[in-house]
């Protein structure tokens, strides 16, 4: 038996290949199959199985594209409602792989269709369990994703409560070896607390993971519910293209509409620039987001952006735009894309530069908009006197933003304030916006 695991920055998503006797079954692929068959392929082996854990939120699987290429069984669990080919995987239900075999166990919390993998070894002794967005390293998974998507909706409190009875009935009884590897790390929207390690054991957890602590129900639940991050725009479209199967990855792809390079943009087109930001204030589209070409730039994509939008993807280069479409791919928003240009014409200088002087001289004549989230703007004040607006909320609450002032816009490192500045920038029509940038660096130990 080999396991393997596969994990992607960007989305910190873990999935998995188990291997036995030349065959592979997968848990929780994401969207690009290529490395999993180069996994199989490495081995002469074939994919012959794909296990989802749960209709994800947070990324598109390719277990469809397995299904209908290897003719893979796909494993789910029948609570999904899942439209494409599969066989039902629940509580009590099992299949057996080469050695090893595979066991359903049904653990509601983070959504009421959640399953957990049992993997036993070819002596039918628990030896790892795959506990997609239910069990994380140092947490379990937040409980308030499926009020709006899915085929089973739940309120977030019953969900808390479905999740406290999981680990107390369905986890706590496992054996303190078995190992624990879960679909998500740190970084993750999935959870809040989630440790930088890949994974870990169930003894492991039951000593360290507050979720396995000796408390009641209702202090469970509170905890669980409390200080959750912000839900992205995308993740009720990714549970339901989940739940029907996402297009095959590649030929999703090819679709996407490249244009020439130095091409007119539309007017008023909704555009996504993914350029460096002295690249973006140097000439740019006006109205145009800078949502530059980062770690997170998938999750911030599809944060600003809804699923009901469609949008121009901007770069200065064809291999960076070909990365970008690879990336929103993940969450399947290639197939929002109607046009992908590199250095489109018509890009003119809109923005002033930020006077970092100027402003510790007299910061009262500036409004400052702090984009972080609610919970970062409590937690770690900077400017007393600034409005808190979440990146994510502000392409609807820019409007709110007094313009008496030069308006400037910081965050906590200077990736999310060059997105944000361009938003405040393309709704204050005519007002002066400026970009805290990576200054504000400065000022989170010196003012509070």
């Amino acid at each position: 038996m080999n396991i393997q695991q596969f994990y992607d920055e960007g989305l910190a998503h873990a999935s998995y290949a188990i291997l036995s006797e030349g065959k592979v079954a997968l848990v929780d692929p994401g969207r690009n199959p290529r490395q999993y068959y180069d996994f199989a392929e490495a081995n002469n082996a074939q994919i012959v199985a794909v296990i989802e854990t749960h209709p994800h939120a947070d990324f598109v699987s390719s277990h469809l594209e397995f299904h209908q290429n290897e003719g893979a069984s796909i494993y789910v669990s029948k609570l999904v409602g899942a439209e494409y080919p599969h066989t039902g995987f629940d509580e009590g239900d099992s299949f057996q792989m080469g050695k090893v075999s595979f066991h359903s166990l049904h653990t509601p919390g983070h959504s009421p269709d959640s399953i957990s993998i049992l993997l036993k070894d070819e002596n039918g002794k628990d030896y790892a369990l795959f506990s997609g967005d239910t069990l994380f390293i140092g947490d379990v998974g937040r409980p308030d994703l499926r009020e709006k998507a899915g085929n089973m909706k739940a309120q977030r409190e019953e969900l808390a409560k479905m999740m406290y009875h999981t680990v107390q009935d369905k986890l706590k009884p496992l054996a303190d070896d078995v190992i624990v590897y879960p679909a998500h790390g740190a970084g993750s929207l999935c959870g809040k607390n989630l440790s930088d390690a890949r994974q870990s054991t169930i003894g492991e957890q039951r000593a360290t993971n507050w979720a396995f602590g000796d408390v009641d129900e209702q202090t469970f639940v509170n905890s669980l519910l409390e200080g959750q991050p912000y839900i992205p725009k995308y993740f009720g479209y990714d549970v339901d293209m989940n739940k029907k199967g996402a297009p095959a990855y590649q030929r999703s792809i090819s679709r996407v509409s490249i244009w020439p390079e130095g091409s007119n943009i539309p007017a008023g087109a909704l555009v996504i620039d993914t350029r460096e930001q002295d690249k973006f204030r140097a000439g740019h589209i006006p109205g145009a987001i800078n949502i530059m070409n980062g770690g997170k730039f998938e999750t911030w994509l599809g944060s600003i952006v809804g699923p009901e939008e469609h949008f121009f993807l901007v770069a200065d280069s064809a291999a960076e735009l070909e990365i970008l479409i690879f990336k929103a791919a993940k969450i399947g928003y290639e197939q929002l894309i109607k046009g992908a240009v590199v250095n489109p014409a018509g890009m003119t200088e809109t923005e002033s530069t930020f006077d970092v002087e100027a402003f510790k001289a007299n910061p009262d004549t500036f409004t400052i908009v702090d984009i972080r989230s609610a919970d970062e703007h409590k937690n770690t004040p900077i400017f007393e006197e600034s409005i808190n607006i979440p990146l994510h909320e502000l392409r609807e609450r820019a409007g709110e933003i007094p313009a008496d002032k030069p308006v400037v816009v910081h965050c906590a490192g200077g990736y999310r304030s060059a997105a944000g500045s361009s938003i405040v920038s393309g709704t204050l029509k005519g007002a002066e916006v400026l970009d805290f940038s990576e200054a504000i660096k400065d000022f989170q130990e010196v003012v509070h």
